[in-house]
């Protein structure tokens, strides 16, 4: 991925007014629905990355968590 892109990007849908998604945009590829923490992996993963990234997916919610609360606070300001 280019260095002019972000790792992470919020996300809005007027379809979904109580969402606000998290996007990674580096791989493990996934968006996270902050409103619920559903997860969703872009990636076709080889059954051990696949493992790898399951018990990784704390580490990956945290992070997009942290991003939130950082862009949050940023607007709030």
């Amino acid at each position: 991925m280019s260095d002019n892109f972000p790792e992470f990007l919020l996300a809005d849908n007027a379809d979904f007014p109580d969402a606000v998604f998290v996007v990674h945009t580096q791989f493990p590829r996934f968006i996270l629905n902050i409103a619920n923490d559903d997860l969703e992996w872009w990636e076709s993963f080889s059954k051990e990355d696949k493992e790898q990234a399951t018990d990784e997916m704390a580490h990956w919610i945290e992070r997009a968590t942290v991003f939130y609360d950082s862009e949050i606070n940023k607007i709030t300001d």
